[in-house]
């Protein structure tokens, strides 16, 4: 077993960081292309100055013959290399996103168990980043080459050359404006877009009690209040980007037309050939293209710009990699050391200096109201909390600085709220591991957990055993299928170490009773159980119970050692969660 392997980067560098450094010399290459690219894009205004000037002029056929095969060969080329920089670009992109996938949904499940709701809006983020790389960083390598082109009007004419510098600054300054004026309003509308996403699914997710309660107007007005905000806020954006769009358009218009007057005016002065002019134009039109797209992109810009800062603080918040240690398997000796711990966000201790063990083979029981610290208990078993004091540990090693996979091979848990996931009703059991080189194993080990669970007869009168689909978080199963289910997918595999919170919440009298033959079960094969219930006949058979109060133990002894204490109020503490 190895120590914990999280999500973070050793030496500081988030993986975002690390994945961009990755990048760089794709991205060169990528320059490279575009510096070629964009010299090639002059051939267009060679070509109509030679013909005018030197084709027009002296008649040879043979002159223009050559001239057009060259530039039909080098348009060719600039067509080819348009196709290997997008073509660059889009796997450049899909490599970045593959990339760090996986480490932002594994961060977007730490931020949810420090008690943050992001959704699958980190997702959304590193998509956007995605579209930008692969679409809108094209005009950051063209407009470099504005200057260049200015240069060559200029060679042609110094007046045409002011008109060009004149043009372009006045459209720099536009794109500035534009930055300026969305800033605030687009700001705006991210945040508020977070919000509504996370909102709708959340709305989802409880649509039975939404439609049950007649809460869905409610919602929708809720809903619809903070959606409107960010309507708004986006109109705002779009109207101030549409604004200067349409000005920087007519701006490249209008100077498009004023370089052909000039050049006319020059042309008619003998200051400049015919050919001159057409070429000034095609190379204007050149040269403020990238501007123009760049403001029109601007909106896109600001996006990746906000979806890259919300993802560097999703890496910057993640610890960095433990050295990792071989540990061997558990037998199951549980250990909790003067254990206390203060929720994400809150100010009072939910544990307060919490000690009991438990040996393999042994059930330890947990009872108290509520509000105890029942199920908090349960999860810093398990290790999904850090605690804020003291430890808990199985086989005198910490449980939280474990690696997850090594440790969760040797742990099952059944939480209060049991959640499946979309897939058959094999893959939840399988804790949705692949089938691997022997899928037949993997089977066996299936089926040896659901008759642990005294739950296989049961698989095999659903639609397609095994193979049915349960439907988005188990939709397509009852509560009790869906609990007995998930105590199976814990039994998975023969876990050393046991944890069901109230795992009899949603069972019947025959699943009561599977439940203890379970329990019975894995009991004999030395597994330690903690068990968490509100039923006297799930706990009398337990080694030890544990009397939780306001978060602190009220006392620890056998079954009937609590009935003698406590008396009729026993049963009490057991019943409320």
């Amino acid at each position: 077993m190895a120590a914990q392997q999280n999500t973070g980067t050793p030496a500081g560098k988030s993986p975002l960081t690390d994945a961009l450094t990755k990048v760089r010399g794709a991205i060169a290459v990528v320059a490279v292309f575009s510096f070629f690219l964009n010299a090639l894009y002059l051939v267009t205004p060679i070509y109509m100055l030679q013909v005018y000037d030197r084709v027009l002029s002296s008649g040879v056929r043979e002159t223009l013959i050559y001239l057009t095969v060259i530039a039909c060969l080098a348009l060719a080329v600039l067509g080819a290399l348009e196709i290997v920089r997008a073509a660059s670009l889009s796997r450049i992109s899909s490599w970045l996103e593959r990339q760090l996938s996986g480490t932002v949904l594994a961060g977007s499940v730490d931020l949810s168990l420090a008690g943050q709701n992001p959704g699958a809006q980190m997702l959304r983020d590193l998509g956007q980043v995605r579209s930008f790389l692969r679409d809108g960083v094209r005009p950051i390598f063209d407009v470099p080459w504005t200057p260049a082109f200015i240069a060559v009007i200029w060679y042609m004419h110094w007046w045409l050359g002011v008109l060009a510098l004149a043009s372009a600054v006045i459209l720099f300054i536009l794109a500035v404006a534009n930055e300026m004026a969305i800033r605030k309003p687009h700001r705006a509308a991210n945040a508020g877009l977070v919000n509504v996403y996370r909102s709708a699914e959340t709305a989802m997710r409880n649509a039975d009690v939404i439609r049950a309660m007649g809460m869905l107007p409610a919602m929708l007005g809720r809903w619809g209040r903070a959606n409107d905000d960010v309507l708004r806020h986006q109109q705002q954006a779009a109207d101030r980007v549409g604004a200067i769009v349409g000005i920087s358009r007519f701006v490249r218009l209008f100077v498009q037309v004023g370089i052909l007057g000039l050049g006319a005016l020059l042309v008619l002065r003998g200051e400049l050939t015919a050919g001159g002019m057409i070429a000034g134009s095609i190379l204007l039109g050149r040269a403020l293209a990238p501007i123009e797209q760049a403001i029109g992109a601007w909106r896109e810009l600001a996006a990746a710009r906000s979806s890259h800062q919300r993802l560097q603080k999703l890496f910057d918040a993640l610890p960095p990699n433990p050295p990792t240690i071989q540990l061997p398997t558990p037998t199951g000796r549980l250990a909790v050391e003067r254990l206390s711990f203060v929720p994400p966000g809150g100010r009072e201790p939910v544990l307060k200096q919490v000690s009991v063990d438990a040996e393999p083979g042994t059930v330890l029981g947990v009872i108290g109201p509520s509000a105890a610290g029942k199920s908090t208990l349960c999860k810093l078993i398990v290790g999904i909390w850090p605690p804020s004091a003291g430890h808990v540990r199985l086989d005198g090693a910490d449980v939280y600085g474990w690696d997850r996979v090594d440790f969760g091979r040797h742990v099952g848990y059944l939480p209060q709220d049991v959640e499946l996931f979309t897939g058959s009703v094999r893959e939840n059991i399988a804790r949705m591991a692949p089938p691997g080189d022997d899928p037949k194993s993997l089977d066996e080990q299936v089926v040896a957990a659901a008759m642990l669970a005294d739950v296989h007869d049961m698989i095999l009168r659903l639609p397609d055993n095994y193979d049915t689909q349960i439907g988005e978080n188990g939709a397509n199963l009852s509560g009790g299928q869906r609990q007995r289910i998930g105590l199976a997918r814990a039994l998975f595999a023969g876990p050393k170490l046991l944890v069901l919170d109230e795992p009899n919440a949603n069972l019947d009298q025959d699943g009561e009773a599977a439940l203890l033959r379970a329990i019975a079960k894995v009991k004999q094969q030395g597994t330690t159980v903690v068990l968490v219930a509100h039923r006297p006949s799930l706990l009398q058979d337990a080694d030890k119970i544990l009397v939780l109060r306001d978060g602190a133990v009220e006392m620890t002894g056998t079954y009937d050692d609590v009935i003698k204490r406590f008396g009729a109020r026993a049963p009490h503490l057991q019943q409320v969660r």
